[in-house]
């Protein structure tokens, strides 16, 4: 029989033989198709080996699991994953990056470019955050920025062919559009501002800007308001890094500008003051921004004073403040309809017409200026042209009665200058439609 020293012999070789584990592996981060994959060193924590399931909550399981969420296209899911990666990894460029693709998803496009600038300096030598980065900044107009971030990524052959087309067309056409507007060329303005949207720059607040500028030279004011508006939603931090001026004007000047001229139009003349006084606190001293708040001011001081003298039943008097109004600001529909009811309450009802003219000639679907002019037609006993602005009317205020009576009325007025006979007709709420004026 074998001694137990020789068998302890063997087990201690045996024991000698064995090899020893290699290295922890470290976690990745990998992410969705736009982005890039985090090295080992990123993260620095170990994972089991490969013959074991990886923990739901491991990095690895958690971005695959937001991946498949980000392919599905259900963004806001994908992105509580990544941002469960992020805290385990906050070292991770391709976590950054993962962050970013699906905050662009759900539109939050500044947040998403924070991410992207994080990632760049997370990891200097990712082409492909470059090109990610890149491309957010052409979405803001932000066209020298992703002009250096596209040569970054061209630096480590990661730079996409696709995305300098798109920044050579923004840039042409958003050079155009500055051009245009320097002349008064508004409808060229708008066409090449709409041209350097629809090539990718589809946030960027100087574009917007400059093309609900454009609507508004055109007296297409509810395009301009939608426009202004639609801004309005997005990040101002994106003008915060440009140094785009127009006429001299800083850009986020500009778009302050911008938004009190169609607040004026439309009449809110106490929102486009306080709009414009912000506009002079970016750039006080831009002499083009200090004329157009003083403008704004004598206009609204003008209005409330037309306003008093007409509820105080100085009609003539009110006239005159309205004018005094129009001369700062010629193109008011606002002044131009309060005038009209000045006329039409001294009974010159060819005066009211013609203010009524001017107010829907740069606001066509101005609803009380259209209401005006019908009533001054009725007057001068113009039944053809009361009949169609009533007609009108009646189809923007389908239940409102009084139009559909007045309609009535003017018809039955037409049919008699015509010789018809109107014996039978009545008024019941519905009319009828004269199409043959």
């Amino acid at each position: 029989m074998r001694s137990p020293p020789a068998t302890s012999a063997r087990l201690a070789a045996s024991r000698r033989r064995r090899p020893r584990p290699g290295p922890a592996r470290a976690r990745t981060c990998s992410d969705p198709a736009p982005a890039t994959t985090a090295t080992a060193a990123s993260c620095g924590a170990a994972w089991a080996p490969a013959s074991f399931l990886a923990p739901p909550d491991s990095l690895q399981e958690v971005t695959r699991a937001g991946n498949e969420l980000y392919k599905q296209g259900r963004y806001g899911e994908a992105l509580r994953h990544y941002d469960r990666a992020l805290a385990l990894c906050p070292d991770s460029a391709a976590c950054r990056g993962n962050r970013a693709a699906a905050l662009t998803g759900l539109g939050r496009l500044a947040e998403a470019l924070r991410d992207c600038e994080e990632a760049v300096r997370l990891d200097p030598a990712s082409g492909r955050a470059h090109g990610r980065l890149a491309a957010l900044c052409l979405r803001f107009g932000m066209v020298e920025k992703a002009r250096r971030q596209l040569t970054l990524a061209g630096n480590t052959n990661q730079s996409d062919p696709a995305e300098w087309h798109k920044l050579h067309e923004v840039e042409s056409h958003l050079g155009k559009c500055m051009d245009a507007r320097r002349i008064g060329d508004w409808k060229s303005a708008l066409r090449e501002a709409d041209a350097a949207i629809a090539n990718g720059a589809d946030s960027s607040q100087l574009l917007l800007a400059m093309r609900s500028e454009s609507l508004l030279r055109l007296n297409k004011l509810e395009d301009a308001d939608s426009t202004i508006t639609g801004l309005l939603k997005l990040d101002s931090a994106s003008l915060s890094s440009m140094s785009t001026k127009l006429s001299g004007m800083v850009a986020d000047s500009y778009v302050h500008v911008v938004q009190a001229q169609v607040n004026m139009a439309f009449g809110r003349f106490d929102a486009a003051i306080a709009i414009a006084e912000k506009a002079r606190a970016i750039d006080p001293a831009n002499a083009e921004v200090g004329l157009i708040l003083n403008n704004m001011r004598l206009v609204a001081r003008a209005r409330a004073q037309g306003n008093d003298l007409f509820k105080a039943g100085k009609f003539a008097e009110a006239s005159i403040a309205y004018g005094e109004g129009l001369k700062h600001e010629s193109s008011n529909p606002v002044l131009y309809c309060n005038r009209a009811a000045c006329w039409s309450k001294l009974g010159r009802w060819a005066k009211a017409v013609e203010d009524c003219n001017e107010a829907l000639r740069i606001q066509p679907s101005y609803t009380k200026a259209l209401l005006r002019r019908a009533a001054s037609y009725a007057k001068l006993e113009r039944w053809a042209d009361c009949v169609r602005d009533y007609e009108v009317l009646r189809k923007e205020l389908p239940g409102d009665t009084e139009v559909a009576e007045s309609l009535f009325h003017a018809q039955v007025a037409l049919k008699t200058t015509r010789g018809e006979e109107v014996s039978n007709m009545k008024f019941g709420g519905e009319v009828e439609i004269v199409t043959s004026i």
